[in-house]
Formats: C-alpha cells, sequence, structure tokens
C-alpha cells in the first residue's frame, strides 16, 4: 500500500481522539475566563455575583439577558458576545457542577 495512503487513513483514524482530547478540559479553559471578576471555579468574594452551584438553566438565562442587552452591565454584554450558544452551555455547565463557597 501507499505509504500516503497510510498515513492519510492513521490520520483521519486518530482525528476524532485528537480533538476528544483537546476538548477534554474546553468548559474549564473557558470557564478559567472568568474568574477575574467571579472568582476561581466560580466562588465570587465580595459584591460580585458567584457562580458555583447556581442551576445550569439559570446560568445560561443570565448569559442570555446580558447578551441581548435586556440586563444592564458593565462589560458582561461585550463579553458574552464573544461566546457561542454551545460554549455558553458548557461554561454553565461548569459552574453548575462547582461548589458553592461556604
Amino acid at each position: 500500500m501507499n505509504p500516503w495512503k497510510i498515513a492519510a487513513t492513521l490520520a483521519l483514524a486518530a482525528g476524532p481522539a485528537l480533538v476528544l482530547a483537546q476538548d477534554a478540559h474546553l468548559a474549564r479553559n473557558l470557564a478559567a475566563t472568568c474568574a477575574n471578576c467571579h472568582g476561581t471555579n466560580g466562588q465570587a468574594v465580595g459584591d460580585m455575583k458567584p457562580l458555583a452551584g447556581l442551576p445550569a438553566s439559570k446560568i445560561v438565562a443570565m448569559v442570555a439577558d446580558y447578551k441581548s442587552g435586556n440586563q444592564p452591565a458593565t462589560i458582561m454584554h461585550q463579553i458574552t458576545k464573544g461566546y457561542t450558544d454551545e460554549q455558553i452551555q458548557l461554561v454553565a455547565a461548569y459552574f453548575a457542577a462547582q461548589k458553592p463557597a461556604k
């Protein structure tokens, strides 16, 4: 068999596995961008809204309100527009799985 065909076949077979390996921490990595304001793992300190332990559906709804402009914000309306609906779902699920701060 042609060595190029073998290489192409191996690359195609490994492709999905490589994508899954790269995406294993995608939700955590996307959520890390929220840490500056909402704290590590969504455990905010002070006046910022904590996200840890909130139901994912509530987080998605809050983000949708910021994204649409229905909820006033200083920066969230700009940040949310940079994420796809799928990415928002991932981030929301990540924060929902975190333990709230005591």
